[in-house]
């Protein structure tokens, strides 16, 4: 059976200083859906805007981060492994082309989950696999997103 999900968000830019130059104008902007907390953004540093903020880039690897854990607990709860810790210290890597564009070219995701029980240990490291395999973002990318989980 298919389905089809819709997202709907707005980003709004507040930096409306005028881009009357490339240096001369904010990068600031949020991010908002109905009912949530909006998000202050901006660019990368490296791109003029604010360290301050969240920038697409590290959203984009938190978005990757986010998938990968909430597929990997929901697999673990329907599997019989009880996890009770996870944390992810995700990083990506993107270059640019010398063009004034780029891509990532990397994702790695670093999660350290800590399981109930010794003998869940192996099935927990193994769903790692079929979490990335049924990740909705990671299925989305054009780039590659590797694992290296601990799990204790």
């Amino acid at each position: 059976m298919s389905r089809e999900h819709h997202y709907d968000v707005t980003v709004r830019w507040t930096g409306e200083t005028g881009t009357t130059s490339y240096r001369g104008y904010a990068r600031d902007h949020d991010v908002e859906a109905a009912g949530k907390p909006t998000l202050a953004a901006s660019a990368d540093p490296a791109f003029l805007g604010a360290a301050d903020r969240w920038n697409p880039e590290e959203l984009l690897v938190a978005t990757l981060s986010q998938c990968h854990m909430l597929t990997y607990l929901a697999l673990c709860a329907r599997t019989g492994v009880v996890v009770t810790g996870y944390a992810d210290s995700a990083s990506g890597v993107m270059r640019e082309d010398g063009a004034h564009g780029g891509q990532f070219t990397e994702v790695v995701l670093r999660p350290e989950v800590s399981v109930a029980e010794e003998d869940m240990r192996e099935k927990a490291a193994a769903l790692h696999h079929d979490a990335h395999e049924q990740c909705f973002i990671a299925n989305s990318v054009n780039f590659p997103v590797r694992h290296e989980p601990v799990v204790r």
